[in-house]
């Protein structure tokens, strides 16, 4: 699907209304067997679900604990499918203009609040998406970047910001540079590849970015971009030093 095919399901429901996260899959020990490390925060893309994104983690981060969010709203006709539900944040998979504005900042406001409720305030938390995952996990610095260590951005993409107060923390992010790595396919039939460099460039104006674009790839993840992830997470000491 791309961002402008308007032929997609449709999520019930109103745009920007208020959501809630309600199921998650923690690692080992609900997430508290290695305190040392920071969290992750993992959230998955249109029609998908927290087991899938929570795959990522034995080659990105093995001896980091995470948390898996699952959206809260089903993607209509996949209830009855053959691996259960997909779910999404947005009410269509890629929206746009204003519609991605407030659904972005009610699923980012939905996150937020599950977090402060649910992890301790000292826990470092590293965010990673993908496609919608990816928007939110950076649209996350755009609300609270104060509580957040860093952000990774699967082929995700950039909320315009046309409605006043959807992205509150704008103006102080850019000083704060936080730790960002954006990765996308230049064969990527979703998000397009003008998509991906707008999106590029902004994160190059407001965060420490670190910006690695594939030949070939479509809109998914690879091998050499998993790799470029770990090597990017050691740099920032993010998983390197005790286990």
């Amino acid at each position: 699907m791309s961002m402008d095919n308007d032929d997609e399901p449709v999520a019930p429901g109103d745009v920007g209304e208020p959501q809630h996260v309600d199921v998650v899959k923690y690692s080992r020990k609900d997430g508290r067997s290695n305190l040392r490390r920071p969290l992750f925060l993992l959230l998955h893309g249109w029609g998908s679900n927290e087991e899938d994104i929570a795959n990522l983690m034995r080659y990105v981060a093995p001896y980091n604990d995470y948390a898996s969010l699952r959206a809260p709203m089903t993607v209509p006709g996949t209830e009855g499918g053959m691996f259960g539900p997909g779910y999404t944040w947005f009410h269509r998979s890629l929206p746009k203009g204003e519609d991605l504005d407030r659904d972005g900042l009610a699923a980012a406001e939905a996150i937020d609040a599950w977090v402060k409720a649910n992890l301790p305030e000292d826990r470092e938390l590293v965010v990673m998406g993908f496609s919608q995952g990816g928007m939110l996990a950076a649209h996350l610095l755009r609300l609270n970047p104060e509580r957040y260590r860093a952000v990774i951005s699967l082929s995700g993409f950039l909320a315009a910001g046309e409605v006043p107060g959807s992205a509150p923390a704008d103006d102080r992010l850019a000083a704060m540079e936080k730790p960002v790595f954006y990765g996308y396919g230049q064969a990527d039939k979703v998000v397009p590849p003008y998509e991906a460099r707008a999106f590029a460039a902004w994160l190059d104006e407001h965060t420490w970015l670190r910006s690695r674009s594939y030949a070939r790839l479509d809109h998914s993840v690879s091998q050499a971009e998993l790799g470029d992830i770990r090597q990017w997470l050691a740099d920032i000491d993010v998983t390197s030093g005790l286990m």
